[in-house]
């Protein structure tokens, strides 16, 4: 339950009771991936997320399916998985909103304690806003109104505080070069020097 939760609230930048409340019909497994449906969501705007086929992570979601007891009448997906098993006693929210505190005391994280059910929405959109995402997309995702809680986000990725840092320290902002050289096979240059560059990619294309 833990890791399936954990996949789900990460992927979806999901709160707590959006996990609980997620139904079998709300995934459709289409084979190389999950499409999620959120219908009920606290800012009042549905929303749907993929689950991609990256590690095992169907193969986790699929294994905890297939252990759901055939005799369970509602549709909630998340019940109490023990000893290889899963009852149908549905899990609650505060059970799920300790997942991020059982995976930072795994991972032996200072005040495990603290990491509440919000991280798995705020590991998702701060993942998102260091890979150099955009503000309406944060925004889409997460199924927020404002732009607000969005702008913190990209303000405070590692990504944009780079960023910052190169243009104040170095006056401009670095950003990735690509550089094609084409030569013939008798002036092959003797020697090619990079100086003071980062994220750069050299295509040699010899003509015979």
């Amino acid at each position: 339950m833990i890791k399936v939760g954990l996949i789900l609230g990460i992927a979806g930048a999901c709160r707590t009771d959006e996990l609980v409340n997620l139904t079998v019909d709300d995934i459709e497994d289409v084979c190389s991936s999950l499409i999620v449906k959120i219908p009920n969501t606290k800012t009042k705007i549905p929303r749907i997320f993929v689950v991609t086929d990256v590690g095992n992570m169907l193969e986790l979601f699929r294994k905890y399916l297939s252990l759901r007891p055939p005799h369970v009448k509602h549709k909630r997906l998340f019940l109490y998985y023990k000893a290889g098993k899963c009852s149908s006693q549905l899990v609650g929210k505060n059970t799920m909103g300790k997942i991020p505190s059982v995976v930072a005391s795994y991972l032996k994280l200072p005040d495990a304690a603290c990491y509440t059910g919000h991280c798995l929405q705020r590991s998702s959109e701060t993942l998102l806003a260091d890979a150099g995402v955009d503000i309406t997309t944060i925004k889409r995702h997460a199924g927020w109104k404002s732009t607000t809680v969005a702008e913190g986000y990209v303000e405070n990725s590692i990504e944009n505080k780079t960023k910052i840092a190169n243009q104040v320290l170095v006056g401009t902002t670095i950003s990735a070069i690509t550089k094609t050289v084409n030569v013939s096979e008798s002036n092959i240059p003797s020697n090619i020097n990079f100086e003071n560059c980062t994220n750069v990619t050299y295509n040699l294309n010899v003509n015979k």
